[in-house]
């Protein structure tokens, strides 16, 4: 992203994921769902304890994505920044007054 403040969007990001889905919006699919409430629950720590960063994955340097293989299936999260309404994207990712970030939790087959 152009002109956002890349280091501060990625300690805010991870700060975000490793809260876990308590401390925020996190949207887990109905496919990751179907996996059944113990391997939901060992995905969301996968997400939370993920630090693969790689630029492949993180081109920005901003920890909005990830992927890991459970079960036998690859998962993928992203976070996603809207305006505090949800209605729009947000402006500046970098400020968490005026940024909600979602998280997504899904199967690589859900994308």
């Amino acid at each position: 992203m152009s002109g956002v403040d890349s280091e501060r969007v990625r300690a805010l990001n991870d700060a975000f994921r490793t809260a876990g889905p308590f401390a925020g919006t996190w949207v887990i699919t109905a496919g990751v769902q179907a996996l059944g409430s113990g391997l939901v629950l060992e995905a969301v720590r996968k997400v939370q304890a993920f630090d693969t960063f790689t630029e492949d994955n993180d081109p920005y340097g901003e920890h909005d994505f990830g992927s890991f293989e459970m079960a036998g299936e690859i998962l993928f999260w992203k976070i996603d920044y809207y305006a505090p309404d949800l209605a729009a994207g947000s402006d500046n990712p970098a400020d968490p007054d005026t940024t909600r970030r979602v998280l997504t939790l899904m199967l690589a087959s859900d994308y």
